[in-house]
């Protein structure tokens, strides 16, 4: 008998309607005229031949993290990124279209995406179906159904994956994982996780006018398959995007799949039953200034039911209301203890609430934890406690050196080339992902959902459908 709550690994096949906009996604394969392929076998000495999207900002980095490798190809749609990026990749060949760098690189082995969330599933499904290994930066996708196709694209394809939540690299997070799951806090709750974040503007409308788009910018290429808007200098590009639905995830997108990322794993959390969101006010362009986001998990592989609980933002500051002062945090009565150890409540955290004790981790990736159990006064750090000394390391760990975001990449590599699958594979990221997005869902629909995980569709609330899958522009459909 199949449970409705088991990950979605364990779920079978695709409704008629799924399948349908999997195939559509097919389109984007021929966009670039290139046929199905599977990736090229590689062993440990080998190079892989990567093509980076988006080489500016976080894709800079992802892009001399793996500068061991040939970094073949450079695309982003401002050509003054790309000159400056060339000048440190001189042998890269560079494009203002990613299309293109997909149809004309013959060699490509691997493609790292680091665009707006809006164009990572159109970039990642495409360089799948040609049998290219996917780095795909955080939030994995913008929506519900493109985090479940890509985790099935990823699959069918036989590629290796792994999504920019470089927590998933610690040595911390993972033995979180193993202590929570041998019982050390007993069955588990409730879980608070909170964030400082936005740091961008949000809680605003459209702005009017337009003002001239860059020469270097292809402004129609940055928009992709999102409706065409104006452009607005320091308004989306380059850094502002993430606020505006059309382009980003909000806070809960941008930092959840790192902070959400420990209990999620710990706690085997299936599909939620419910998601409620309450905010500061929302319109249809940008994300609240503050939201609290419920999300009730039903008793699944024998673990009780669990409420997890988001917090985002603040009340707006003196004189800048599309910013916050960053007071949204858990309640009093969940923080007193950590307030005590650490004299404030920190800008983001996460708190599990076990029968016989609690676990706080103080940092966005969850390589530290501390635990304090019924018969402690006080949280002691996780290398101090006996009860975490007892519990047996079941999960590998990450076997690179080098900061947390190399490890995480250099396991990615070390995967395309036949190495253990990396840690934060699409079967995990993008079910992750999908999880936390329905928190968006919840926020746009304005009501409480009753979530259907298995058919992606509330029960309650059809019009939520609009925010499951979002209308690609003309020409952009995937």
């Amino acid at each position: 008998m199949k449970s409705k709550n088991r990950p979605i690994e364990s779920q079978s096949g695709f409704t008629r309607r799924q399948f349908l906009y999997t195939t559509a996604f097919a389109g984007a394969a021929a966009l670039t005229g290139c046929a199905t392929a599977g990736p090229r076998q590689l062993s440990a000495g080998d190079k892989l031949n990567i093509g980076v999207v988006g080489a500016g900002g976080k894709g800079s980095s992802d892009t001399d993290h793996c500068s061991d490798e040939n970094i073949v190809a450079l695309c982003d749609i401002d050509t003054a990124t790309l000159a400056k990026r060339k000048e440190k990749y001189p042998n890269a060949r560079i494009y203002q279209d990613w299309r293109e760098m997909l149809k004309k690189e013959k060699t490509l082995d691997a493609v790292i995406v680091a665009t707006p969330d809006h164009m990572h599933a159109m970039v990642a499904a495409t360089a799948i179906r040609m049998g290219k290994h996917v780095y795909c930066q955080k939030p994995l996708v913008q929506t519900v159904y493109e985090a479940r196709l890509l985790r099935k694209l990823a699959k069918e394809h036989g590629v290796v994956t792994q999504m920019g939540n470089q927590g998933s690299a610690e040595d911390g997070l993972r033995r979180a994982v193993e202590v929570v799951q041998a019982g050390v806090i007993g069955p588990v709750r409730e879980v608070h996780v909170w964030s400082n974040r936005p740091v961008w503007p949000q809680g605003q409308d459209r702005p009017a006018g337009s003002d001239p788009v860059p020469a270097t910018l292809n402004w129609d290429g940055w928009l992709g398959p999102a409706q065409f808007r104006p452009f607005k200098a320091g308004v989306y590009h380059t850094f502002n995007w993430r606020g505006w639905q059309d382009f980003g995830t909000g806070a809960l997108g941008d930092m959840a799949c790192h902070t959400a990322n420990m209990p999620f794993r710990a706690l085997k959390l299936g599909y939620p039953t419910e998601i409620e969101a309450t905010s500061s006010g929302i319109n249809n362009e940008t994300y609240p200034l503050k939201s609290k986001i419920r999300f009730q998990f039903p008793a699944r592989e024998n673990l009780v039911p669990v409420t997890f609980w988001w917090y985002d933002g603040g009340n707006p500051k003196p004189g800048d209301p599309f910013r916050h002062d960053g007071n949204n945090k858990p309640p009093g009565e969940v923080t007193a203890e950590v307030e005590a150890m650490m004299g404030s409540v920190p800008g983001s955290g996460c708190i599990l609430v076990g029968d016989n004790g609690k676990i706080f981790s103080p940092d966005d990736y969850g390589a530290n934890f501390f635990i304090k159990l019924k018969s402690d006064k006080e949280f002691v750090p996780s290398k101090n406690s006996d009860a975490v000394k007892a519990v047996p390391q079941t999960i590998p760990r990450n076997a690179f050196t080098g900061d947390t975001d190399k490890r995480h990449h250099l396991e990615w590599i070390a995967g395309c080339k036949g190495g253990p699958k990396p840690y934060s594979n699409f079967d995990i990221a993008a079910y992750l992902t999908e999880i936390i997005l329905l928190g968006c869902v919840a926020l746009r629909t304005g009501k409480k959902l009753e979530w259907d995980g298995p058919n992606m569709r509330a029960l309650n609330a059809p019009e939520s459908a609009q925010f499951v899958k979002r209308n690609y522009r003309k020409g952009w459909a995937i």
